[in-house]
């Protein structure tokens, strides 16, 4: 038994069609559809899941280049998660060379997914993953609701659609199970989930979802447009983060990542940027990921004198990880001194350049207490701050 929630996921994106049969001049998993092409719909979400290790797609050599070009406008850190397979002639083929790609990786398992399903969503992966806990390969799948009928040269007869399903994909395997079947002749397998049963894997199908619908004709597009266009594609989150420290004998105190001549300095097991520190704890919260001490506990030798930019650049990576960004920082320097306000800009830019987002979103303010309390005895520096993300809405796509 495999532990779902912690295993990691290789998705192969098989959009190496012709299009020959779509019926247009442009191949379908190029078609334009809700504010991107339809092949990122579906690698957009899988790089966001946060136990996606890797996304490979597999294309033909004649639109490499295009498709180069397209993800040149990732972020660096979703773009080096992306690989390029170039098909073959065939889709079995095509998944073979996918998962010749997926083997370079150390992943403990592959979802083989089709770029003309662009309605993937997490719940669909989550389900797949969960299933493959205790299974080898698994698929969504629909129960088949409508009335079925065969039909012959010489009469139309009624079908029992107990037990009947419609297959989807993402099909999901354990990526030892996938490399095994796909090591022989595949080619008389409608899908991957049927060479899985020829091999004799134990499989499972798992919930659906109805926007996994597959475009297959110009006149399916409309109805992946309203599957899409939901009424929210993104949600914001917001984190708050303090911390506080003492002043020791020194010359200089580090705050926000910028030296400040002092006649004392700040005690801490690292450099003590209690800005820094306080942000961090910020965009940690926004995601609901812990504190800095859960990350980088101060019992740990390996800390002791740490650069603050350490902290934060783990921050803002998670949050890249999920496929979200920071939308603004904003943080308030208690201290009756040093004087904050003469290294304000240099605080935002350093901030700014370490998070990877533009100085006019990100607030360091200063303020005293008047005397009062232990920063108005000047015995320490306190900090607060308030950090918005953005993050792709996991319900975007929802199976109701």
């Amino acid at each position: 038994k495999i532990d779902h929630k912690s295993a990691e996921f290789c998705c192969i994106i098989v959009a190496a069609g012709s299009g020959t049969r779509y019926g247009t001049a442009t191949p379908k998993q190029f078609e334009w559809l809700v504010g991107k092409y339809l092949f990122q719909h579906s690698l957009d979400i899988a790089l966001a899941h946060e136990q996606c290790q890797a996304c490979i797609l597999v294309i033909r050599q004649a639109d490499k280049s295009f498709v180069s070009e397209i993800l040149d406008g990732y972020p660096s850190q979703l773009k080096s998660k992306i690989r390029i397979a170039i098909g073959g002639a065939e889709r079995s083929e095509s998944v073979c060379n996918g998962l010749r790609e997926a083997d370079k990786g150390n992943a403990d398992f592959v979802l083989i997914h089709d770029a003309a399903r662009p309605g993937l969503s997490f719940e669909v992966i989550d389900r797949l993953l969960a299933g493959l806990s205790d299974h080898e390969g698994c698929a969504p799948a629909l129960p088949i609701r409508d009335a079925v009928k065969r039909v012959s040269a010489t009469k139309i007869s009624s079908v029992d659609r107990e037990g009947l399903y419609r297959i989807q994909t993402p099909q999901a395997f354990r990526l030892s199970a996938a490399l095994s079947m796909h090591s022989g002749n595949q080619s008389d397998a409608v899908d991957d989930f049927e060479l899985a049963q020829a091999n004799g894997f134990h499989l499972k199908l798992v919930e659906g979802s109805e926007n996994l619908m597959k475009l297959t004709t110009p006149g399916d597009k409309a109805i992946l447009e309203t599957h899409l266009s939901g009424p929210q594609t993104s949600i914001t989150r917001l984190g708050q983060g303090y911390d506080v420290h003492a002043f020791e004998p020194g010359s200089a105190v580090q705050l926000c990542g910028v030296e400040i001549p002092h006649d004392k300095k700040l005690k801490g097991h690292s450099d003590a940027d209690v800005g820094w520190h306080a942000i961090t704890d910020a965009l940690l919260g926004a995601i609901a990921d812990g504190d800095i001490g859960d990350h980088f506990p101060p019992s740990d030798p390996q800390w002791k004198g740490a650069a603050s930019s350490v902290f934060l650049k783990f921050a803002s990576d998670r949050i890249e990880k999920k496929g979200g960004k920071i939308s603004n920082v904003d943080v308030t320097i208690v201290c009756e001194a040093p004087k904050v306000k003469p290294h304000r800009d240099s605080m935002r830019q350093a901030t700014a350049e370490l998070l990877g987002i533009s100085v006019d979103q990100v607030s360091i303010k200063a303020t005293t207490t008047e005397g009062l309390g232990f920063e108005g005895r000047r015995e320490g520096i306190s900090a607060q701050a308030i950090a918005s993300v953005i993050l792709p809405d996991k319900f975007t796509y929802s199976d109701a």
